[in-house]
């Protein structure tokens, strides 16, 4: 396990990392309705990737990506992680898009092929993807499941099979759907909230409820049913987890920031605020449940988060913050 002093450097460079980087996250993409997948939702590049945007990316001899374990886990090592995978992928993507190169095609297809040969498949849960570390902050022992995971894989597959026309991708994307159906007790990724179904980045003991994670997880459930439109469960699925989101946003609300999650876990902090990066993340996550919905909430909230950007705001979650690092032991 990384000493103290360890953890200090580690979230010191976090912390200067957080208040330099660009308040722009990502631009949106404009055609998000069609049956055809175009760029991802987010205008993910490899520049941003490849510049510690939101992981310290390296690679394998094949070119997939890895990543180092976080600070709070005992085992340091490079790690094959599924969310960052398929976040890489999808800025191939929009690479591809851009050039029409059959290099960075097969880069893409890579990606795509590592979801294939990664699978687990079973007849109860469909096909899913494990994290092979454990997540301290929320008791998880690894390996484990996460619907952004699912979402990651479903991104990918559907848009390798678009450009091959292999049925093995479309396939193994509609295997993928099934987690989100399940309750994280029973092997899911899905917590069924009494508003709906909450999309689970981090499937836990108790609820954890990651706002990023939910939206990225319904940015795969989207790109299902618009490869799949007459598939109504999976469009009532969808329904409902936007009618999640809209009946909980309000509880990610602080008053003058965001809350990361709404995790209640007494081994947990009773509140989590989101970083300065995860805040704008949010933001324009929201503007595209707006340009999704049409629902004013989410534009009304991204507006009012929007304004919290301020000096003031930034001290005091960072206030905050730190003794919530320091509840989870990564300080």
């Amino acid at each position: 396990m990384p000493g103290k002093i360890q953890k200090t450097i580690f979230m010191a460079r976090k912390f200067h990392k957080d208040i330099t980087r660009d308040r722009q996250i990502y631009e949106l993409a404009t055609d998000i309705h069609s049956p055809e997948l175009g760029d991802y939702y987010f205008l993910m590049t490899e520049a941003q990737m490849l510049a510690g945007h939101s992981q310290q990316y390296h690679f394998d001899e094949q070119g997939i990506p890895i990543i180092p374990t976080y600070i709070d886990v005992s085992e340091q090592r490079m790690l094959y992680y599924p969310i960052s995978i398929g976040q890489y992928g999808l800025a191939i993507w929009n690479t591809y898009l851009k050039t029409k190169q059959e290099h960075d095609r097969n880069r893409f297809l890579k990606i795509a092929d590592w979801f294939m040969a990664n699978a687990i498949s079973d007849d109860k849960l469909g096909a899913y993807w494990l994290t092979d570390v454990d997540k301290p902050a929320y008791n998880i022992k690894r390996p484990w499941k996460s619907s952004f995971s699912q979402a990651r894989a479903i991104n990918v597959l559907m848009r390798a099979y678009q450009i091959t026309q292999k049925n093995n991708y479309k396939t193994m994307a509609e295997l993928a759907i099934e987690p989100f159906f399940i309750p994280v007790v029973d092997g899911g990724v899905t917590t069924f909230t009494e508003n709906g179904p909450f999309f689970e980045e981090y499937p836990a003991s108790v609820p954890v409820l990651v706002l990023n994670g939910h939206i990225f997880s319904i940015c795969g459930v989207y790109d299902y049913i618009r490869t799949h439109p007459d598939d109504q469960r999976v469009r009532s699925l969808y329904n409902d987890s936007v009618q999640s989101l809209s009946c909980l946003i309000d509880r990610f609300d602080m008053g003058f920031w965001s809350k990361y999650s709404l995790c209640e876990a007494n081994f947990h902090p009773s509140v989590d605020p989101s970083t300065i990066g995860y805040h704008c993340l949010h933001i324009v996550q929201l503007d595209l449940m707006y340009a999704l919905t049409n629902q004013a909430i989410f534009k009304g909230t991204a507006d009012r988060w929007q304004k919290y950007l301020k000096t003031t705001n930034i001290l005091k979650m960072y206030f905050i913050k730190y003794r919530a690092l320091k509840k989870m032991n990564r300080i």
